[in-house]
């Protein structure tokens, strides 16, 4: 059984290294070099995982978790400048990622109840953007994900079926006028932070990575008549986001590597695939 909960707190940092010039900064942060940097409200999900006790009910209590938190993550970073004020950062840039090795660190070092392990920490910088850090088989793992969205239309047709049998299996969705989806899409990718900049990878790169290979290619489009995959296909979500993976797989700046693909149809379909 797992548990999740959720905290909030506002915090800046800064992109930028004390002893590099102006020009190295920017070569390194991009945009975002500053100084004085720039702030967010952040969101912490921390997942523990464990049995459930028969007497309590509860895995661990909420309370023990909520205190941790308190004590050891908020006590530190609320409303503070990470870079400058946060001893634990006076070594390492304050980026999305290491913010949530951080709060991973703070949380397990300190949560001491033993029927419950801490499995998964969750940090979200924007909507659009949050990072992961997990420990499967005592190997932490860490990754990025950003979050875009598009409108294209479809119509769900598989060629190989007679008319009536493509009625049959995706009634309205067969409608020979298609329809349209505003579909949200999550690009994550898995890797080991650099010791210097702190980033898996270059956010702009990824982010022309996405602009090029998916929006260029999808965004108001038919994906049945102007995506080529979609040719003799059926643009189903499943098929959409398996094309998605494999237009974009092998763009991902080094040494960060894709690691999964959500597609979201409707708030109530949801398709991922983990290559």
């Amino acid at each position: 059984m797992r548990l999740k909960r959720r905290v909030m707190f506002s915090a800046g940092h800064a992109y930028w290294l004390v002893g590099l010039t102006d020009e190295q900064n920017k070569a390194l942060f991009g945009r975002w070099a500053s100084p004085y940097g720039h702030g967010h409200n952040y969101t912490v999900e921390v997942t523990f995982e464990g049995a459930v006790d028969p007497v309590t009910g509860m895995i661990v209590n909420i309370v023990d978790i909520d205190r941790c938190i308190k004590q050891n993550v908020l006590a530190l970073v609320a409303d503070k400048h990470l870079t400058y004020e946060v001893a634990w950062f006076a070594e390492r840039q304050a980026t999305l990622e290491n913010i949530t090795s951080f709060v991973w660190e703070q949380v397990e070092g300190h949560f001491t109840d033993a029927r419950a392990r801490l499995c998964e920490i969750t940090v979200w910088e924007s909507p659009t953007l949050y990072a992961t850090r997990t420990c499967a088989g005592g190997n932490p793992m860490v990754s990025l994900t950003r979050c875009i969205d598009f409108a294209a239309s479809h119509r769900l047709h598989a060629p190989g079926l007679s008319d009536a049998e493509n009625v049959a299996i995706f009634g309205k969705c067969n409608h020979k006028g298609g329809h349209g989806h505003n579909y949200g899409v999550e690009v994550t990718v898995t890797g080991e932070p650099d010791p210097v900049t702190g980033m898996l990878l270059d956010l702009e790169a990824l982010d022309t990575v996405i602009e090029e290979h998916i929006m260029q290619v999808f965004d108001h489009k038919c994906l049945n008549d102007d995506v080529p995959e979609f040719v003799g296909s059926n643009p189903t979500s499943e098929n959409l986001t398996l094309v998605i993976w494999n237009r974009i797989k092998d763009h991902i700046p080094a040494p960060a590597r894709l690691s999964r693909i959500i597609v979201r149809e409707t708030d109530r379909n949801y398709f991922e695939y983990a290559g």
